[in-house]
Formats: structure tokens, C-alpha cells, sequence
């Protein structure tokens, strides 16, 4: 018996308690460790806050991030309870913060739907904090307890006497457990508390950055009220485009005992964007509240278009597809027990959610269709438009997938192919331009480094039909490079993956505006043709050094101002003496080794991940950036100019 045997005992085998385990994987618990995840510690807080607006009970919330990227949130309602629980023999309050599965949202007298349910909520939070604070009016008085990494100091002590109800916590994330504390982004945060102001119409919500002041000298802040909710939602998000009806379209109602909210509208876009929530939570994989949503808009707009006679002269075939081109529509259900396939909790699998959805659906277009002709009308001519576009796209398409990845010969002649053939260690380079595309090609490692340069400035895809996009040549050659296609078993629009000869995609692009733009307009392609790419994390963003700094044989790179500053004082070490700068302006000004030691080795280099944390936000800043529309993108740029960086 080898040594290693012998000392597999019992004892080798760790139980982990709940709290231990939760800060030994807490990717688990909140997805990861990075931006995200401390994000995401903000949302559990906020949601328990939530739960108890959407059981009636509170109006009001605020956020803060604190001075010392600490945040409090606050709300009025009935504050957590601090009674002694027989079961654990201490107060309620540190049950729920010290508790994996511990909450009142396994008792259904208290919430009837809430959107955690998984039981982690605000007791992971406390786990992954350095310290929290736990402060709770209630019953006319305060009582408060503190807690380090979980546990807590002492018990719940009252503290004080009050005229109001509510819960305040204000928690430190671990800085041994995240990356980076100090990467709260307000903006991140923003747009989801704004996002649940509009599916929980008449709470107020407000944030505060305490570490940023505006011209006015008050601290960064914004409040969100939505009197209208998803109607409002929805001309947020189709603010930069322009609509073909007059008015929103909207239900709300219960249905099979699931409260239904939808709301829609047709736009002059090519784009269908459909926005799915349930408890609260965006289900960015959809499931069956949005199956049950196009199920009830095709029945009903099929029906219809049948019986007025809208589509006897059509010489196209119509399919499902095209009923929902341009179509902007938000579905919110609330589920008693919603049932999420995988952890994730992005696709709902509840089986009675989809006839209460297409039901709903049903009946609201229906009833709609019938009072305002007029606007029925338009929305089937924009139906019939789609269709005859898409028979284009279907053409334009078919040439690109012609000719087979596989035989060699279906991939594009700019394309320097690496020699490996397992694609999760392949990556391709998209570059900018030959001259940089020929310099990549001598620097790069061709056993698993593709390169493909592209001419100049590809096509705007937000601003062109569907067909357009699949002629461009580019275009065409970056579906054939990458190996992907059109269409899957299920759906004949998604994007198959089954193909695809790299998992890594990066771009790279010269360090200056034009780079910068060639760069958005692929994102703008990659978000609304290749999003599976992004969702998946195989889409990056090289970063090339700006600087040479040279003085003898010491040679350093810099990738910013500042960088290059601090450098300039250490290499002169506190004597005069003059250190040569080299401003990079482009790609081509390195040679092979440069651009290989700084851009492309993967021990040296750094890249930027693309990811979305924001579906909703990210499609509004894409439209409004490179859509029609000029006013939006004017206020947009003039609101956050002074953030750029132009180097002229």
C-alpha cells in the first residue's frame, strides 16, 4: 500500500460548513471574483429589498457607494425580524445573515414571489465581506449587529429608539477574496437599479457615488421612479429608434395565476430585441415566458393578417421570424416557484408559464389590432418588408455558406491559418489593415496564431439590412475565417457554433481614434450577428503599447500617459539625463519582435475580455451610437466627453 493510500482515512474527508464553504468557492455562489461577482454582491442585497416592495410592504430604496468602496442600501420596509428563533437559539437577524438557506422566502405566507429562492442571498454577501453592519428599525426601535467574514461579533444589541421601519446594511467586500475592491462602477449599478424601477412601477430608487462630486460640488447621484413601468422600459430602450406606430402596446394581468406584464412596439429597425425577466431577474437564455410570448404574437398577428386580407397579393412566403423584425418588446412574469435550468438562473423551464404568457399575448393584440386598423396595417407591411428582405439574406447567405469550412478552399485568401487544429487553443487576430496584418503574420506563433487583416472600415451593420451585411466582403470573410454559419436545428436564425475554428478572437487595431472606431464597428457586428461569441467570452481586445521609452540598452513600453510619465523619472533615476520617447501612432511603426513581445505573446501580453453584463443597455448604447438618430448620440457623447482621452 502506498503511502498516499494509507493516509485516505475518515478523516481525510471535509465537511465544509455552509459560510467556509461560500468563501472557498465563491464563484459558485456569485460567478466570479471579478468585476461581476462584486456587482453581483450589491444585487443580492438590493433584491431582499425588492422582495419586500413586491410583497407590498416598502416604496423606497437607496444605494450608496460609500468613500471607501463600502456600499449601504436602505429601504422603508418592515425591517428584518430580530425576535429569538427556537430552532438556533439566537435572533432571527443572524439566522438570516449567518444562514446559507435561511430567509422568509421559503414560507410562502411571507413572500408570494420573490427572486432569489436559492437561498444564498444576503448571508453569501456577508460571507465574502471583510465587515458588515446589519441595522434594522422595527417595532419603535433600532437594533444593530456586526459581523467579519460571516460571523458574527456579538449578538444583536438594540441601540436606539425609532419612528420608522426599515433595513440598512452596509457591507466591505473581502479584498483576499477579490481582485479589486475599488471597481464598483456607478454606472454599472445604475442601470440595473433603473432597470428594476421599471419592472416594479412606483418604487422610488436612488444611488450615491460618495466618491465622486459633480461641477456643483454634490455628490454623484440619481433617483429612479417609474410610474408606468414597462411602457416607460420600452421607450427607454427604443429611444434612439424610430418607431412605425404611434403607441406603446401593453398588458398586465394575471393569467393561470401568473401575473403577466408585456410591453412592444414596432420600429423602422432590422433588429428583433426581446427583453425577458422573471422575479426581477433577466433571463437573458429566454425560456418558456418567452416561448409563450412569440407563440401568442404570431398566432394572433397571423390570424389577423389572414382575415383582413392584408396578405393576398404577398408573393413571399411569411414565417415566424418575420412577425418579429424590429420588434421591441419587454415580458415580465412573477412565479411563485420558478423552476431555472442550470444555475445560472437566465432560462425558466416552467411548463404552465408559457400558455399564461401566449394567452395574455393573445388577447392584448388582438383587442389591440381590432380598435386601431391604422397601425395594424403598418405593422403587417413592415412584417411583408421583412419577409422579402430576408428572402435577400437567405441568397446573400447562401453564397457565404457555400463553399464548406472543411474543404480548404471555403476560407478566404487573406486568411494565415495556424497549424493546430483543436480550436480551444487557436486564436485568430483580427487586424487592421495589410501593412499591420503582414507585420502580425512575422511576429505571431504559428502553431496556434491565425492572422486575418481587414481593409479598412467595415460596414455599419446597425444602419443596413440584413442582406447588405452578408455581401460585404469582409463580412463574408470573417463568417468563413472564423467557420461559423446560420443556423441550427432549432432555430434557423441563431448563430451555429458547431464550426468554429477559434476560441479566442481578438482585435487589434491602432492605438488612435481610427482604431477605436474600426473596433466599434466590429463590436457593433460581433454583438448583433456574433453575440454567442461574446456570451461565451471567446471575443478580446489587444492592447499595444503607445510608448517607447528608450535610454541606453534600457528599453521599457508604456501603455498610457501616466505610465509613461512615472517610467521617465525611474529609468532617469533621480539624474539628468535625456530618455527618447517613441509614440507609436500605428501598428505598422513595430516590428515583428515589438509587436510580438507586446500585443501577441500570450505570457506578456494584456487583453480586454468583451463581455455584456447589461443586454438591455448594451443594445440601447449600440443603437443610439451607431444608429440614425443624432440628437441622442450628441447628448451621449457631450455627457461623457470629458472621460475621453483624444489624442490628436
Amino acid at each position: 500500500m502506498s503511502e498516499n493510500q494509507a493516509k485516505y482515512s475518515a478523516d481525510s474527508i471535509q465537511a465544509l460548513e455552509g459560510m467556509e464553504h461560500v468563501r472557498m468557492r465563491p464563484s459558485m455562489y456569485i460567478g466570479d471574483v471579478g468585476s461581476r461577482g462584486l456587482h453581483h454582491l450589491v444585487y443580492e442585497v438590493v433584491d431582499n429589498s425588492i422582495d419586500e416592495a413586491m410583497a407590498g410592504h416598502c416604496d423606497r430604496i437607496s444605494v450608496t457607494i460609500n468613500e471607501d468602496n463600502s456600499v449601504t442600501t436602505e429601504d422603508n420596509g418592515r425591517g428584518i425580524p430580530v425576535g429569538m428563533h427556537k430552532k438556533e437559539g439566537v435572533s432571527a437577524l443572524e439566522v438570516v445573515m449567518t444562514k446559507i438557506g435561511a430567509g422568509g422566502k421559503f414560507d410562502k405566507d411571507s413572500y408570494k414571489v420573490s427572486g432569489g429562492l436559492h437561498g444564498v442571498g444576503v448571508s453569501c454577501v456577508n460571507a465574502l465581506s471583510e465587515k458588515l453592519t446589519a441595522t434594522v428599525h422595527r417595532d419603535g426601535k433600532i437594533y444593530a449587529q456586526e459581523y467579519a467574514r460571516g460571523k458574527a461579533l456579538e449578538p444583536v444589541k438594540e441601540v436606539g429608539k425609532s419612528d420608522k421601519n426599515g433595513t440598512i446594511v452596509t457591507f466591505l467586500p473581502d479584498k483576499t477574496i477579490f481582485k479589486d475592491i475599488n471597481t464598483y462602477s456607478y454606472d454599472i449599478l445604475a442601470t440595473r437599479l433603473r432597470e428594476l424601477s421599471f419592472l416594479n412601477k412606483g418604487i422610488t430608487i436612488t444611488i450615491t457615488d460618495k466618491r465622486n462630486k459633480d461641477d456643483e460640488g454634490n455628490f454623484v447621484n440619481e433617483e429612479f421612479h417609474s410610474k408606468e413601468g414597462l411602457v416607460e422600459f420600452i421607450r427607454f430602450l427604443d429611444d434612439t429608434r424610430e418607431p412605425i406606430m404611434k403607441d406603446v402596446i401593453a398588458f398586465e394581468g394575471e393569467k393561470n395565476g401568473v401575473p403577466v406584464e408585456v410591453a412592444m412596439i414596432y420600429n423602422t429597425s432590422y433588429s428583433e430585441n426581446l427583453y425577458s425577466y422573471v422575479n426581477n431577474i433577466n433571463t437573458h437564455e429566454g425560456g418558456t415566458h418567452l416561448s409563450g410570448f412569440r407563440r401568442g404574437l404570431t398566432r394572433t398577428l397571423k390570424k389577423y393578417a389572414d382575415e383582413s386580407g392584408l396578405l393576398k397579393k404577398v408573393k413571399v412566403e411569411i414565417s415566424a421570424d418575420d412577425f418579429r423584425e424590429g420588434l421591441t418588446a419587454v415580458i415580465s412574469v412573477k412565479v411563485m416557484e420558478p423552476q431555472f435550468e442550470g444555475q445560472t438562473k437566465t432560462k425558466l423551464g416552467n411548463k404552465e408559464v408559457t400558455s399564461a404568457v401566449s394567452q395574455s399575448v393573445s388577447n392584448m393584440l388582438t383587442f389591440y389590432l381590432e380598435e386601431n386598423p391604422e397601425q395594424a396595417k403598418l405593422i403587417i407591411e413592415k412584417v411583408v418588408l421583412a419577409a422579402t428582405a430576408r428572402n435577400a439574406a437567405n441568397k446573400a447567405r447562401e453564397m457565404v455558406q457555400r463553399k464548406s469550412v472543411l474543404t480548404g478552399s471555403g476560407l478566404p485568401g487573406k486568411l494565415s491559418d495556424c497549424s493546430e487544429k483543436d480550436p480551444a487553443k487557436c486564436e485568430i487576430f483580427l487586424v487592421e489593415g495589410d501593412s499591420a496584418g503582414g507585420t502580425a503574420k512575422q511576429g505571431r506563433d504559428r502553431h496556434f496564431q491565425a492572422i486575418m487583416p481587414l481593409r479598412g472600415k467595415i460596414l455599419n451593420v446597425e444602419k443596413a439590412m440584413q442582406h447588405k451585411v452578408f455581401e460585404n466582403e469582409e463580412i463574408k470573410n470573417m463568417f468563413k475565417a472564423l467557420g461559423v454559419s446560420i443556423g441550427t436545428e432549432e432555430d434557423s436564425r441563431a448563430l451555429n457554433l458547431e464550426k468554429l475554428r477559434y476560441h479566442k478572437v481578438v482585435l487589434l487595431m491602432d492605438a488612435d481614434i481610427d482604431g477605436s472606431h474600426i473596433a466599434t464597428l466590429l463590436l457593433t457586428f460581433f454583438f448583433r450577428f456574433l453575440k454567442p461569441l461574446i456570451e461565451q467570452e471567446y471575443v478580446y481586445i489587444a492592447t499595444p503599447p503607445l510608448y517607447l521609452l528608450k535610454k541606453g540598452k534600457d528599453q521599457r513600453y508604456c501603455w498610457d500617459e501616466n505610465q509613461r510619465d512615472l517610467m521617465i523619472q525611474e529609468m532617469k533615476g533621480g539624474k539628468d539625463g535625456n530618455v527618447i520617447i517613441q509614440r507609436y501612432k500605428g501598428l505598422g511603426e513595430m516590428n515583428a519582435s515589438q509587436l510580438w513581445e507586446t500585443t501577441m505573446n500570450p505570457e506578456h501580453r494584456t487583453l480586454k475580455k468583451v463581455t455584456i453584463d447589461n443586454a438591455a443597455e448594451a443594445d440601447r448604447v449600440f443603437s443610439m451610437l451607431m444608429g440614425d438618430e443624432v440628437p441622442p448620440r450628441r447628448e451621449f457623447i457631450e455627457a461623457n466627453a470629458k472621460y475621453a482621452n483624444i489624442d490628436a
